[in-house]
């Protein structure tokens, strides 16, 4: 007998959940609980159907073999009871119900992590075909009650707003763990080495931490090391805390000394010991220098990965060392210029090398009416003179006159982004009693607008 459908083209899993299911004699044998597809094919179709029998029993049963008609209120089987022959989900088949909804997707489109709140179904021919993800607003209601979607969408009409679905097709999903107990969704972690290192690192801040290991797990180790390099600051310690520690130190080494020491600085104890000692010594040594600065300090915001010369050296010898440096070094903003005795002198800017003739010492060309910094310095004052004085780049220099590195403007938003969200933190205090109260005041009249749509007349 084939299989046939009743005038619907679309219909969602949570419409079909806890339905009855009827043999061909009309005698119901159980209730809807799952519906299995195999992740193989582009839209899956649906390949087995859950259901619980007398007493709560679960079983399973080919879809294609034995379902006969299906629509939102149920659905009719082509075989009586006592002939169905019972199966097993199959390695490549996945439950909707108990491994993608509720579940969590990376949506690298919109840049945010959003949860399947529905399943949406489409028939296509004979076959049941799972369409998308429905990530909205409607799927939650959907989920409570299809009355009260309907409702909903109703009353946002009366306000001149439409509740649109959000739909997330299968086709830009992709499994991220196969293991069926623990699926995580993405769409799709093939785009995630096509964005920013920002915006990757805004979707691993809202993933938890499992979810984030299985993402980070597709990105290599110059994408993972700019991705932590953007995490807000009280993300990037707990992730290098959950990650091996040999992968978690060949990424602090590749990162700039001073995001790394930053790092570092807020890690347990042993944590940052194992993982120093993994490092290359070079690395390793920069970094623990870095570490014996106070934080907020200058010391302890500056980096050392700058360039330096020395004033007798030639423009062109310093555009030969320029031209060597490695493709990942720093943006040179300024080169820093050294006397004799390695103590700071001036600065060289990159338009002046490039206008002043190869063969005249920096010396006699350099700035050396230079604003500088001790390591001591606040934070709040050292990114105050680099925006006052419009700096690229600030050089920190010691009691003896000597380099110890440069703050970059960089930093200085940074240390800025922090001040500026300890202050709206009492900020946002105060509003908490507002938007209780705004919610409260929006409750009310929701709920007198959806009696009067459903036709409640208080009596």
């Amino acid at each position: 007998m084939g299989m046939t459908v009743r005038d619907t083209t679309m219909l969602y899993l949570s419409q079909m959940m806890g339905k009855p299911v009827v043999d061909t004699q009309g005698e119901k044998i159980g209730t809807i609980s799952d519906l299995a597809i195999s992740t193989g094919e582009v839209f899956p179709r649906i390949t087995s159907l859950a259901f619980q029998g007398p007493g709560k029993v679960p079983f399973m049963i080919s879809w294609r073999k034995y379902v006969d008609t299906f629509d939102e209120d149920g659905i009719t089987l082509n075989a009586e009871a006592h002939d169905i022959r019972f199966s097993y989900l199959q390695p490549d088949e996945v439950l909707l119900a108990r491994d993608l909804l509720n579940r969590q997707i990376v949506d690298t489109q919109g840049l945010k992590v959003v949860r399947v709140n529905d399943l949406k179904l489409s028939v296509s021919g004979s076959q049941l075909r799972l369409l998308g993800a429905e990530v909205g607003v409607r799927g939650i209601l959907r989920g409570l009650a299809s009355w009260l979607e309907r409702a909903v969408v109703a009353v946002a009409k009366v306000f001149g707003k439409k509740i649109d679905e959000q739909i997330i097709a299968w086709n830009y999903m992709d499994l991220l763990d196969r293991d069926l107990s623990e699926v995580q969704l993405s769409v799709t972690h093939k785009r995630l080495d096509e964005l920013h290192p920002a915006d990757v690192a805004d979707i691993l801040e809202q993933l938890d931490p499992q979810q984030r290991a299985n993402v980070f797990q597709h990105l290599d180790d110059a994408q993972a090391t700019e991705a932590i390099s953007e995490m807000d600051d009280e993300y990037q310690a707990d992730f290098i805390e959950d990650l091996d520690d040999a992968r978690a130190a060949g990424l602090l080494g590749d990162m700039d000394p001073d995001d790394a020491a930053d790092i570092v600085r807020d890690l347990s104890y042993e944590k940052a010991e194992t993982l120093l000692r993994l490092m290359g010594v070079e690395d390793a040594t920069e970094i623990r220098r870095l570490l014996g600065y106070k934080d907020g300090t200058a010391g302890g915001m500056m980096t050392t990965q700058f360039v330096s010369v020395h004033a007798t050296d030639t423009v062109g010898e310093v555009i030969e060392v320029l031209r060597e440096l490695p493709e990942d070094h720093p943006t040179v903003h300024y080169v820093y210029v050294l006397d004799e005795y390695d103590e700071f002198e001036g600065v060289l800017s990159l338009r002046t090398l490039v206008l002043t003739d190869d063969a005249k010492p920096v010396g006699d060309v350099m700035y050396e009416d230079v604003i500088s910094v001790p390591p001591d310095e606040t934070e709040e004052d050292v990114a105050a003179d680099i925006f006052k004085y419009e700096l690229p780049a600030m050089p920190v220099v010691d009691e003896h006159n000597m380099l110890l590195g440069i703050v970059t403007v960089d930093d200085a938003w940074d240390a800025i982004e922090e001040d500026v969200s300890g202050d709206k933190t009492k900020a946002t205090a105060l509003k908490v009693v507002g938007i209780v109260l705004a919610s409260l005041l929006f409750l009310g009249l929701y709920t007198l607008v959806l009696l009067q749509v459903i036709g409640y007349t208080g009596r």
